[in-house]
């Protein structure tokens, strides 16, 4: 475990003039009044699940939402908190970096601090074994300095990361005990927040009176849910792997004889290829999800791209740019079937798995294009240019970079609704923000449940790193029934023949795109926690309105409305109904 964690780093111009930035708060978290309301008790958004994960959550299973209001909310039973004594709380970064994960850091001391100043934030060196071992840093202003708005872990650092077997819970409900903390706040992924949710009702079980709060930070994407817009680091990554995309393509375009092929960040789900294909406009993208629904095999994949190549050519088009998550490889059948039985064989050894960023699938569909291109021009049925192929995996130039503004802000919002969660006393929460696409004035700050995220099912992964049966956070694939897979198809043969290839430039942190959000944010039909309130809004005036004293016909009305509401909503709330 290093010992230069948390010094002073030297910054560039650029770097210096970021760490003076201060992200604003919304309305909800200003002052030094924590004020929360609480929805309903949750459940799981899979029924047939529910059982289970109750069984396995006892104490922290269908608690309610919390939602923070800003001062001039009239709420009857909101809760008014303002009283702040003085806590102790440790923070560790779980999963691999994710630029931003530095700003939570800083928002949670900023709200420590800004509501009782002799709080204490002790950050743990190395990742959770910096977390068994003990080993902490105390956050302070000066500590902070040149690490706001920066991008890497390299404040605390992180490790293999994983709170999973007894041995490791009982370390890290020793280290809380022994450190007398009286919040832990886990940042990371799917993988940190299940583990967050094990650790909190295992210390609510034990009587252990640190409160576990988890933070949803991943370059993946795939931590979503109905409660969960957006993750930490994904904005900040598909931005810049889409200037790099599309600095080929201007390449490409300019050259007019390479094809690129380009590997993105990705393994379960291939949200980063996706939404870096509606920013940069490549020709071609090919999704993990596609090729698991559709059943291809390699030389379906192969075919396709070579039947691309040879329509671009009958237009005198020899160049051209095809993305591939890093996840493909394991979404073809007869590859998943190796990959299963390596990790299989892995698992005997050690806890490794294969790593997929170690395979270059890049370089095999590169191969067996130029392969097949050559055999159709040998057999005549290409007369066209002979083919030729680059390749690149854009995988670590973008996840140490210097975070967008959005993540920034956000990550920075989190740190503090961090603290507002234990102030409100909440365990086994995670940190949430709605609204997202629209100003940061109008985001809504909220906590929910990380049991009411979960699910109990395999996925199909072949890294054998769920147990079948066990409720976990599940990575969020890409819906290929979604707004934004649709826009992507509904594109898709214009970026394929027309070269309409699109730079959105570097970083900006000022003027013209400084405020922009990822396009699947803006197209995706979010909000879940605002439409909650809306709908208990609603059920509010019914309540108002239809209450002993009312007519019969007004009664009458809201019985054969409520009927036919609850006939539909009973369909599809169905387990074989395909919504769920």
């Amino acid at each position: 475990m290093g010992s230069d964690y948390g010094i002073p780093r030297d910054l560039s111009t650029l770097q210096k003039a970021r760490s003076f930035y201060k992200p604003l708060l919304p309305p909800c978290l200003q002052g030094t009044t924590v004020r929360v309301e609480f929805g309903d008790a949750t459940t799981a958004a899979d029924p047939s699940g529910a059982q289970a994960i109750s069984q396995s959550f006892p104490h922290t299973y269908g608690q309610p939402l919390a939602h923070f209001l800003k001062p001039t909310s009239i709420v009857p039973d909101a809760q008014i908190i303002n009283d702040h004594p003085a806590i102790k709380v440790g923070v560790v970064f779980c999963g691999r970096q994710s630029p931003g994960g530095h700003n939570v850091v800083w928002g949670l001391h900023e709200a420590l601090k800004i509501h009782n100043s002799s709080s204490t934030l002790l950050g743990f060196l190395g990742g959770s074994e910096g977390l068994f071992a003990q080993k902490t840093l105390e956050i302070t202003d000066d500590v902070l300095a040149t690490y706001k708005n920066q991008g890497g872990y390299d404040l605390l650092g992180r490790s293999r990361d994983q709170i999973r077997t007894s041995e490791q819970v009982n370390a890290a409900m020793a280290a809380c005990n022994a450190l007398k903390l009286d919040g832990l706040i886990i940042v990371g992924g799917v993988t940190s927040n299940t583990d967050a949710a094990h650790l909190a009702e295992t210390f609510s079980q034990a009587k252990c009176s640190t409160k576990v709060v988890g933070v949803p930070v991943t370059l993946n994407g795939d931590l979503k849910n109905q409660f969960v817009e957006a993750n930490v680091g994904f904005d900040t990554v598909c931005k810049v792997d889409s200037q790099l995309i599309s600095n080929l393509c201007t390449d490409a375009l300019s050259a007019e004889k390479y094809y690129y092929f380009v590997r993105l960040m990705g393994q379960k789900a291939s949200h980063v290829a996706l939404e870096c294909t509606l920013q940069s406009h490549p020709n071609m993208v090919i999704l993990g999800e596609e090729v698991v629904a559709s059943k291809l095999t390699i030389f379906d994949l192969t075919k396709q791209i070579c039947d691309a190549v040879q329509a671009r050519a009958e237009k005198e088009k020899y160049h051209g740019v095809v993305l591939l998550p890093e996840g493909l490889i394991e979404s073809i059948p007869e590859v998943y079937g190796l990959l299963k039985e390596i990790h299989r064989f892995l698992r005997q050894e050690s806890d490794d798995s294969a790593q997929l960023s170690q395979i270059e699938t890049e370089k095999l569909l590169a191969v067996l294009v130029e392969a097949e291109m050559s055999k159709r021009l040998k057999e005549g049925t290409y007369k066209g240019k002979k083919f030729t192929a680059i390749c690149h995996f854009l995988g670590y130039q973008a996840r140490g970079s210097l975070p967008s503004k959005f993540d920034c802000d956000y990550a920075y919002v989190l740190g503090h609704i961090c603290y507002h969660i234990l102030a409100a006393g909440l365990n086994g929460y995670m940190a949430t923000v709605t609204n997202l696409k629209n100003s940061l004035s109008k985001w809504r700050c909220g906590a929910a449940p990380i049991t009411a995220m979960m699910a109990v099912k395999d996925y199909g992964s072949a890294s054998g790193s769920i147990t079948i049966g066990r409720p976990v956070v599940h990575p969020a694939i890409v819906d290929l029934r979604g707004r934004v897979y649709e826009v992507l198809r509904q594109n898709a043969t214009k970026f394929l023949m027309d070269d309409v290839y699109r730079n959105p430039g570097p970083l900006q942190y000022d003027g013209p795109g400084a405020e922009s959000r990822t396009v699947s944010l803006c197209i995706e039909d979010l909000d879940y926690m605002g439409r909650i309130k809306e709908l208990n809004v609603y059920l509010d005036k019914v309540r108002s309105i239809v209450k002993p004293g009312c007519s019969q016909d007004i009664l009458k009305a809201a019985l054969s409305a409520m009927s036919s509401v609850m006939d539909i909503l009973s369909v599809m709330s169905s387990p074989s109904n395909g919504n769920i």
